[in-house]
């Protein structure tokens, strides 16, 4: 067992069988509301907090446009009619041997937003055309291996 902190850019992202290639992944986020609560008869004045729902982030994909690939914005374009097609998704952080060792297991997740890169003719941004996906979803679990 390594001891040391894993690194960040060794990643994939898959569904269905799919394995594509991603240069960020963000909002891996859960949340727990808060509601506050205090009986009048307590003998302590301030209100404690009581958890309620959990929210999850947004998760936002950015990758590099390739020529005639167009299955995700395919995919985008289900929302229309209010029939999102949701798939589950499987974000895994991978170790030195190329092996998952944390899995972030997204359910019913859909593009709720396409975007497309930032143009420059100075050649800014790297110089790379880089668009964003942003993923809804019905959670996520973690799993470390």
């Amino acid at each position: 067992m390594t001891s040391h902190p894993l690194l960040n850019f060794h990643f994939t992202v898959e569904w269905g069988g799919t394995r594509l290639g991603f240069t960020r992944v963000e909002g891996l986020t859960a949340e727990t509301d808060v509601t506050y609560y205090r009986e009048g008869n307590s003998p302590e004045y301030a209100p404690r907090p009581i958890p309620t729902v959990i929210r999850y982030a947004d998760i936002v994909l950015h990758r590099g446009i390739v020529a005639g690939d167009n299955d995700l914005y395919a995919w985008f374009r289900t929302v229309e009619g209010m029939k999102a097609e949701r798939r589950d998704i499987r974000i895994a952080l991978l170790n030195e041997e190329h092996t998952p060792v944390v899995v972030w297991r997204v359910k019913g997740a859909f593009i709720r937003k396409i975007e497309g890169p930032a143009l420059s003719g100075t050649g800014d941004y790297g110089g790379i055309a880089i668009e964003r996906m942003v993923l809804a979803h019905d959670g996520f679990t973690i799993e470390h291996g």
